[in-house]
């Protein structure tokens, strides 16, 4: 019954979202804000209209397709030209940035909360390294936004997610096998299985359908209709295909979506229409289930240190990292904190602590990393949800020339 109830609560949310969705973005109020706000009104925290538990397999199941859609649609909505030009910027922030973050946010938890085990700690820094450029819309569609900017903070959001879920497992794996620490290195070769496959198998994946896609608009076999559903369609594939063959399905949900966006316009015009409305659905819906299902189970273990640490993750531990990756980038220092600030953490941290509960059983002995990870995510949606526009068009009036100069 409280599953029908909860269905019947997304329907009537989405339904008043939309009636006053551009009232709202007038006063920064983003949609993921609203849905969150409305999923802890309608939890046993506030009204307690319906309950849905954390481990219903229905929430990871839309958790996870939202995240596979929104990588795929970011991906395609990238200028591969422009990313070819100034590769630079998310080379860093993938390589030296995304390292230097996980080990900063370990050695800080390790002060932060002493009495957890080294590998849990090693598991939370890794639950908060990837971004999720849908709760800072503004910044990557502000057209008014340089392009090499926009594009940098959107590949490195795409790409963040798959580098980082093989890790997860790993050290997923040592902590239920009862390991302390990897006995050999069998799992940078998982990594990297995970990574190659993962990337060969959605490029495969966007190659052929796009080449379908192509072939039947040229005959004219398709309704128009349909257009706008074969991307949910390759992004999906993708993703189950390249699970099958040992590599990461949400690599593959983005190099299909690289490749699909960028080999025909109109591929690219449809999954643009798809991402604004069926692609956002599935986004919103997820931040509802976050708040309904989510802060409901991990209220309890919030602590002072744990609001701390969430702090810190969205900030120092963010922030410095991204800092020292770009020294020597030739970016201005307002360039730099302003990609810098915009690392928002939502949809694949909170799939992959569901993940996490999944393949422990239950969240008993990771109280702490499911509130920290509930609580920075918490902060997250309306931190970068209200600072996104108004940050955005600062930084823009300031940079208005910044790719005439680049050019």
């Amino acid at each position: 019954m409280d599953d029908h109830r909860a269905i019947l609560v997304i329907a009537l949310v989405v339904l008043l979202y939309g009636y006053i969705s551009k009232a709202l973005s007038r006063l920064n109020i983003s949609g993921p804000m609203m849905f969150t706000g409305f999923g802890l009104l309608l939890s046993p925290l506030v009204f307690n209209f319906t309950k849905v538990g954390v481990d219903a397999e229905f929430v990871t199941i839309v958790v996870e397709v939202a995240l596979v859609l929104v990588l795929f649609s970011d991906a395609a909505l990238l200028d591969l030209k422009l990313l070819k030009k100034y590769w630079q910027i998310p080379a860093r922030l993938l390589f030296i940035g995304l390292p230097l973050t996980v080990i900063l946010g370990t050695l800080v938890a390790q002060l932060i909360f002493p009495n957890e085990p080294t590998t849990y700690l090693i598991l939370l820094a890794l639950l908060l390294t990837p971004t999720d450029a849908a709760l800072g819309k503004a910044v990557v569609s502000d057209p008014k936004v340089p392009k090499k900017i926009r594009s940098s903070i959107n590949v490195e959001s795409g790409l963040n997610d798959g580098i980082v879920f093989p890790i997860i497992l790993t050290v997923v794996a040592m902590i239920s096998s009862g390991l302390t620490q990897a006995e050999d290195n069998s799992w940078v070769v998982y990594v990297f299985e995970q990574v190659v496959f993962g990337a060969l198998v959605g490029g495969a994946i966007g190659f052929f359908g796009t080449k379908l896609i192509m072939l039947a608009v040229k005959h004219n076999w398709m309704e128009s209709n349909y257009r706008n559903l074969i991307p949910i369609a390759l992004a999906i594939l993708s993703f189950y295909l390249a699970e099958s063959f040992e590599g990461n399905g949400f690599i593959a949900a983005f190099f299909a979506g690289l490749y699909a966006g960028n080999t025909c316009e109109k591929t690219r015009e449809h999954i643009e229409n798809f991402a604004e409305s069926e692609g956002e659905l599935f986004v919103l819906i997820s931040f509802f289930l976050f708040g309904l299902a989510f802060v409901p189970v991990t209220v309890d273990f919030i602590t002072l240190n744990v609001v701390i640490y969430a702090f810190l993750s969205l900030t120092v531990l963010r922030m410095l990292p991204v800092m020292i990756s770009l020294i020597g980038s030739k970016l201005d220092f307002a360039t730099i904190a302003f990609i810098a600030w915009f690392g928002p953490r939502g949809i694949a941290s909170i799939l992959y602590v569901l993940i996490v509960a999944h393949e422990m059983g239950s969240i008993e002995g990771f109280e702490t990393i499911y509130a920290v990870v509930t609580v920075t995510v918490l902060m997250s949606i309306f931190a970068h949800g209200l600072s996104a526009q108004p940050f955005a068009n600062l930084y823009a009036r300031n940079h208005k020339d910044m790719e005439s100069k680049q050019d």
